[in-house]
């Protein structure tokens, strides 16, 4: 884990993103594989679950192995698509079924399927660029995320869905200093295992 003191995102986006580019393909696959194994030990994924994943950019842990463990599941798979058409920038989930097509920022996303409502999903596997014991994500900087489940700052005891973040564990920090618009995580998972959050 890295100690840090609460320092400005962009610096510590860009010292972690450093990181994760300088990693080795075997070993961003053998995190990979590794990440599944730890989400399968520590879930136990259910068919009849709604789960939320994201087509991972080339320096991300890559999220395949976890795509294909959710599958073999019977889970329901859904990616994020940017929605162009609402204000604010705002974000939906739609089902994994059919071609993807890449979208301005150079993520896959389903080009048709049917989409559900972020309060509906099971359990939401987001991407991070750090994060903290606390809950804290610090992601890339677009908000989309804490945008699409803002709705969970409006209630003491939500029961639904779980987020949890999938990480290398050198992304863990110390602290990261939180902020209003923050949606925080209830879990962590990376290729060592499981951090629950205080929030979880």
């Amino acid at each position: 884990m890295n100690s840090a003191a609460p320092a400005p995102r962009r610096q510590l986006r860009a010292q972690l993103a450093a990181r994760r580019r300088a990693l080795s393909r075997a070993a961003r696959a053998h995190a990979a594989t590794e990440l599944a194994r730890q989400v399968d030990r520590a879930l136990h994924l259910q068919a009849h679950w709604r789960i939320a994943l994201y087509a991972s950019l080339p320096n991300e842990l890559d999220t395949a192995p976890l795509i294909e463990l959710a599958r073999a599941r019977g889970c329901r798979i859904y990616l994020p698509r940017i929605d162009r058409r609402r204000a604010g920038r705002g974000m939906r989930f739609v089902e994994l079924a059919g071609p993807l097509r890449r979208n301005r920022l150079g993520i896959d996303e389903p080009e048709g399927g049917t989409s559900l409502g972020a309060r509906w999903l099971d359990v939401v596997f987001l991407p991070l660029v750090g994060f903290d014991r606390h809950g804290v994500r610090l992601g890339t900087g677009g908000g989309f995320y804490d945008r699409a489940f803002a709705f969970r700052h409006l209630r003491r005891h939500w029961r639904g869905p779980k987020l949890i973040g999938i990480a290398y564990a050198f992304q863990q920090l110390e602290r990261i200093a939180h902020e209003s618009h923050d949606v925080r995580m209830d879990a962590v998972i990376t290729e060592e295992g499981i951090i629950r959050c205080s929030t979880g």
